[in-house]
């Protein structure tokens, strides 16, 4: 593995998921609920945002490699997934829509890999509707991790409303992948 600032980013938001769960499980004396949403929220934001700065910084100081394209992809489902499982235990998040969200990223994950390894990783490229789904996922967690108004906004409805995108869209990216595989699945 290269040791490289985008690299460093990725390992950093992997070890912010038991931060971020961890916060979750403060006892009411150690940290406010308000409070534990607040920090929760701004853990997931934080790795959500080192996300998109190390895909940028790789490109940019052209640090890319094979284990931070292996690894980035990894540390988003691992993040989501986490985030998702906290949601569906405050019920904040049907455990159908978190169950849609993490097959659908189990089953991709695992496609891509089989098509990769009969040589035909491009078909499965990432694509706008899979780029869609990961933005609506990403605005719907924060809102339903704060859970409280801010102002005029309602968080919990919009949150909610979002996640419905997302898992819409969850759905709707991977009829677009698996349609993409097909004549390789259909082959083998």
């Amino acid at each position: 593995m290269q040791w490289n600032v985008p690299n460093i980013l990725t390992w950093l938001r992997i070890l912010m998921i038991p931060l971020f769960v961890g916060v979750f499980y403060l006892p009411e004396a150690q940290m406010s609920a308000p409070n534990r949403d607040f920090y929760a929220t701004l853990i997931f934001v934080l790795a959500a945002a080192t996300d998109w700065f190390d895909g940028y910084l790789a490109r940019k100081w052209d640090q890319t490699s094979a284990f931070g394209a292996f690894l980035d992809p990894v540390a988003d489902k691992l993040m989501v997934a986490a985030a998702l499982i906290v949601l569906v235990e405050f019920d904040r998040v049907g455990a159908v829509i978190a169950l849609i969200i993490i097959g659908r990223e189990i089953t991709i994950s695992a496609l891509r890999e089989w098509m990769a390894g009969i040589g035909q990783g491009k078909g499965v490229a990432v694509a706008m509707i899979g780029k869609l789904k990961t933005a609506a996922q990403m605005l719907a967690i924060p809102f339903l991790l704060y859970y409280r108004p801010v102002g005029e906004i309602d968080t919990k409805l919009v949150g909610t409303l979002l996640i419905y995108v997302a898992a819409f869209l969850t759905l709707l990216s991977m009829a677009y992948y698996l349609r993409a595989a097909w004549p390789q699945m259909r082959g083998q």
